[in-house]
C-alpha cells in the first residue's frame, strides 16, 4: 500500500524543497553498535547471526515513516512497508542482488531470506530494480571494520532509497562492535531519524530471546 504525501501540509516541506535538487543530496552516518547480546545468542543456538541484524535492520527502518519515504519524480510517496534488497556472496567472488519480502514474524523472514539466497545462489545475476522503491538497498562487509562508507547512487532520475551496511564486528571484552553504516536522502529524513534509527535498533537487538520467543 503507498499513500502520497500532501506536500502542502507536509512537515519536511522546507527541507525537501530545500534539498531535493542537489547534485549529491544523500547523507552517512556511521557509528559502532555493540551487538554482544545477539552475538552470543546466535552463537548458542546456532543462528545466523546475519539474517538476525538484517531482521532488525528491516524491524527497525520500518517503525520510521521518513525511511518508508520515496521520492517520485516532484511527489512523495509512503510505502506501508519496505523490503530488502541485499548483496549475496556467489562463486567467482563476485556478488548478486537479492531481494525478499519483510514480515513481522522472524521465522517467516528468515524462509522468506534462505529461499531468496538459494535462489540467487543457483541462478547469480546483477538486478535492476527499476520500478521497486519500496526496497532498501543492503550490504554486508564482512571482511573489515570500517569508520565510513559511501555507497552509489542514480542522480537522474532520483534515487532516494535508503542504504545501510554493517562490516566486521569486533571483540573487545564484554563487547561485540558492529560497524554499521545508514545513507539515506536529506530531503526526507535528517540526524534526528538517524539518531531514531540507532537508539531503536540497539534496543531491539540488545534482547534477541524477545525476537525468537514468538
Amino acid at each position: 500500500m503507498i499513500r502520497e504525501i500532501n506536500l502542502e501540509n507536509w512537515s519536511r516541506r522546507r527541507q525537501f524543497e530545500f534539498f531535493k535538487n542537489y547534485d549529491y543530496p544523500h547523507f552517512n552516518i556511521s557509528t559502532n553498535i555493540d551487538i554482544a547480546e545477539a552475538y552470543h545468542y546466535t552463537k548458542n543456538y546456532s543462528i545466523s547471526l546475519f539474517k538476525t541484524i538484517l531482521f532488525v535492520s528491516l524491524k527497525t527502518i520500518n517503525s520510521i515513516p521518513e525511511f518508508r519515504c520515496r521520492i517520485r519524480e516532484n511527489s512523495v510517496v509512503e510505502h506501508a512497508v519496505v523490503h530488502p534488497s541485499f548483496t549475496v556472496s556467489v562463486e567467482n567472488d563476485q556478488f548478486s542482488f537479492c531481494n525478499s519480502d519483510f514480515d513481522v514474524n522472524i521465522h517467516q523472514f528468515f524462509r522468506n531470506a534462505e529461499q531468496a539466497i538459494q535462489a540467487v545462489k543457483d541462478n547469480p545475476f546483477i538486478q535492476s530494480d527499476s520500478g521497486q522503491d519500496n526496497r532498501v538497498y543492503i550490504t554486508c562487509i564482512p571482511w573489515i571494520s570500517f569508520t565510513g562508507v559511501m555507497h552509489p547512487i542514480n542522480l537522474h532520475p532520483v534515487d532516494s532509497v535508503p542504504r545501510l551496511a554493517w562490516g566486521k564486528y569486533i571483540i573487545e571484552e564484554e563487547s561485540v562492535k558492529l560497524p554499521y553504516s545508514l545513507q539515506c536522502h536529506h530531503a526526507l529524513a535528517d540526524g534526528y531519524h538517524a539518531g531514531l534509527f540507532f537508539n531503536r535498533f540497539r534496543e531491539i537487538i540488545r534482547s534477541p530471546e524477545t525476537l525468537f520467543s514468538g
